[in-house]
């Protein structure tokens, strides 16, 4: 006698979303779409806090040049052969004599410093940090445009993930058990910082 071939085991019923359940779907998924935006926010954040100690935007690539020493001379004569020498696009914006074989040339956003009698030219230019620069440029919205819709629509779902995640566990774990402590501490911290500011 054949014995009678398996029966293919079914998938159990899916549950209908809803309550507590549906609650973490929509926090899950929200945290999975602005999970990228907020690394990209928190390192920009982070450089941004410091941007008294250094131009997180922003560095100086120093570039030196050597070429034959030059007579000392007027300043124009000096200005005119430097651009001639080293080949800079047409005459600077303005210029300042530091010392008589000194001279340092500005163009917009940029400089070169020369010293005529050591035939040697520093050239000063900022250059945009790789990737630090372009998560600031989003951070601080210098995009504008549409970019300002993208960033308030991602503060409004930071906001629905974080009131979301205060209400997805239940008993001593959650809201009223050990969350409250967690919670009074994250409103405790800024606000000490803001009674400071008023003293």
């Amino acid at each position: 006698m054949n014995p009678s071939p398996p029966t293919a085991s079914r998938a159990p019923p899916r549950r209908p979303l809803h309550g507590r359940r549906l609650l973490r779907a929509l926090h899950r998924d929200t945290g999975y779409l602005v999970a990228g935006l907020t690394v990209v926010y928190a390192i920009s954040g982070v450089a941004v806090n410091h941007i008294e100690d250094w131009n997180p935007t922003w560095r100086l690539v120093r570039e030196e040049r050597r070429f034959d020493p030059l007579p000392v001379t007027d300043r124009d004569t000096m200005e005119a052969e430097l651009v001639k020498v080293l080949e800079l696009p047409g005459p600077p914006r303005s210029a300042f004599r530091r010392a008589p074989e000194q001279i340092e040339l500005f163009y917009d956003g940029w400089s070169v410093q020369a010293d005529v009698t050591a035939g040697l030219a520093t050239s000063l230019r900022p250059s945009e940090r790789p990737l630090l620069g372009d998560a600031n440029h989003l951070h601080l919205n210098h995009a504008r445009g549409p970019w300002t819709l993208v960033a308030d629509v991602y503060g409004v779902l930071l906001a629905g993930l974080a009131i979301s995640g205060l209400f997805m566990i239940r008993g001593r774990l959650g809201l009223v058990g050990r969350g409250k402590w967690f919670l009074a501490g994250g409103l405790v911290v800024p606000a000490i910082f803001l009674v400071l500011r008023r003293l």
